[in-house]
């Protein structure tokens, strides 16, 4: 009688605390599925129209005539008509072909030279200012180099994208071997970790938030390489969306030209959406996500 006594007394928000407050936030953490997608897409969507009005109200000023700077309409068009030929998806697939290649050889360059930094003193002191000089040098620079030792062909692009991806995922790999806790080795070695099992069971996983800001930014990187370099090496046979650019800024079409860019920066959208749903469960399995904000 008592406890239903009680439990009948209203609770001001200030009483409401501890294990009461963890209930609370749990239940509120239970909206449908629906409704966390809506609040995580209507602010896309209204930027989206923000930015396409804007576009169109610049248009409309006669700043610069149609023919260079067409309108969302025109470009519109022009997307649709690209999406239902072969131009456009032969040069997509050739783009996404030179990025997976590059970017994955940059990843694997990136980690083993990043953990080989990271747990060794001598190679720190030899080459990890070098690394990050690379990481800040511009990718455009190597581009002179890169033509004159494999002339305009494949391999140039290839050259620049490894460069400009791999040491900023060493980098992010090197910070993250940094802040591991030192405390957090002792306990792994206490417990038996010794040499690749130090790696893989303690020092991984303590890092990998690093790592995978790292990986992200050698994306980066690596994409801004690739179509620098598709804009310049566009005497290969193969059609690409840096060539593409380059052949509608040669014609003068502006609505073939900002509908390439549109592809383009959807799939810089779709990359980041990716690394930011990996970013967001390593957070949850670590337990620092704010799961009332999802």
């Amino acid at each position: 009688m008592a406890g239903d006594t009680l439990a009948a007394v209203p609770r001001t928000d200030a009483e409401i605390s501890g294990l009461d407050a963890l209930e609370l936030a749990g239940r509120e953490q239970s909206r449908p599925r629906a409704a966390r997608l809506w609040a995580a897409t209507w602010p896309k969507l209204a930027a989206l129209s923000i930015a396409v009005g804007a576009w169109q109200v610049v248009v409309w000023t006669g700043w610069k005539p149609e023919y260079a700077l067409p309108g969302p309409a025109a470009v519109g068009q022009e997307l649709l008509r690209q999406l239902s030929g072969v131009q456009l998806w032969d040069g997509l697939a050739t783009t996404l072909r030179r990025a997976a290649v590059g970017y994955l050889f940059s990843v694997a360059v990136g980690l083993l030279l990043g953990l080989a930094v990271a747990r060794s003193r001598i190679l720190r002191a030899a080459i990890g200012s070098m690394i990050t000089a690379l990481q800040t040098m511009p990718s455009i620079a190597w581009f002179p180099l890169a033509i004159l030792l494999f002339e305009l062909s494949e391999k140039a692009i290839f050259f620049v994208v490894v460069l400009g991806a791999a040491p900023s995922i060493a980098n992010g790999v090197i910070a993250g071997v940094d802040y591991v806790p030192p405390l957090l080795l002792r306990a792994g070695r206490n417990l038996g970790a010794r040499g690749l099992n130090l790696y893989r069971y303690v020092i991984a996983p303590a890092a990998l938030p690093a790592i995978v800001a790292g990986l992200k930014q050698g994306w980066a990187f690596s994409w801004r390489s690739l179509m620098a370099g598709e804009l310049i090496v566009v005497g290969i046979s193969q059609t690409s969306l840096g060539a593409q650019l380059t052949y509608s800024r040669e014609l003068s079409d502006s609505p073939w030209l900002i509908s390439t860019m549109i592809v383009i920066l959807v799939l810089g959208l779709v990359v980041d959406a990716a690394f930011g749903a990996a970013d967001k469960a390593i957070r949850r399995r670590w337990g620092v996500l704010d799961q009332a904000g999802q």
